[in-house]
C-alpha cells in the first residue's frame, strides 16, 4: 500500500522548525543533508545558505515521515501566508490529539479551536508560529 509523507519548504528556518516539531512528537531524524553536503561542484550555494537544510526527515509513528527543506535563494521565497497545504494528524485518543494540538499551537494560530464536533469527534486546526497548517482529529473510535 503507497503511502503519504508530507514534504514541506521555508525560507532558511527549516531547522529550528523541525527542531519544534521534534520536541512535540519525540523521535531522531533520520536524515539531515545540507546544501554544503552536495557532491555536484556544478550547484553554487552561497556561505549563507550552504549550512541551510536541503532534506530533513523525522518518522512520525509506526509509518509517518515529515520531510522539509529550505529554498535555495535562486527560487525565490515560499510565501508563508499561502495555503502551501494542510497535514492531518489523526490521534489514538482525545489526550494526544489535545496535547500535539496544543503544542504545535504554541506562538501560532488555533483556527479552529480544539472541541467535540456534532459527529461526537474531536478537531481543531491551526497554524503554527512557522506558518504550517496543521489539523488535529481524534475519531473516537
Amino acid at each position: 500500500m503507497a503511502s503519504i509523507n508530507p514534504f514541506i519548504h521555508f525560507n532558511g528556518n527549516t531547522e529550528e522548525a523541525f527542531t519544534f516539531y521534534k520536541s512535540i512528537f519525540g523521535g531522531e531524524f533520520t536524515n539531515i543533508t545540507r546544501f554544503k553536503d552536495l557532491p555536484n561542484a556544478e550547484i553554487f550555494f552561497s556561505e549563507k545558505e550552504a549550512n541551510n537544510i536541503m532534506h530533513i526527515a523525522l518518522p512520525i509513528g509506526a509509518s509517518s515521515v515529515l520531510m522539509g527543506s529550505d529554498v535555495p535563494e535562486m527560487f525565490g521565497k515560499v510565501n508563508e501566508l499561502e495555503n502551501r497545504s494542510k497535514i492531518s494528524i489523526n490521534a489514538d485518543s482525545k489526550e494526544e490529539a489535545e496535547k500535539l494540538f496544543n503544542a504545535l499551537a504554541v506562538g501560532g494560530n488555533a483556527e479552529v479551536p480544539f472541541s467535540e464536533t456534532h459527529s461526537g469527534t474531536y478537531f481543531g486546526m491551526l497554524r503554527d508560529k512557522y506558518g504550517i497548517e496543521w489539523m488535529v482529529n481524534f475519531s473516537g473510535k
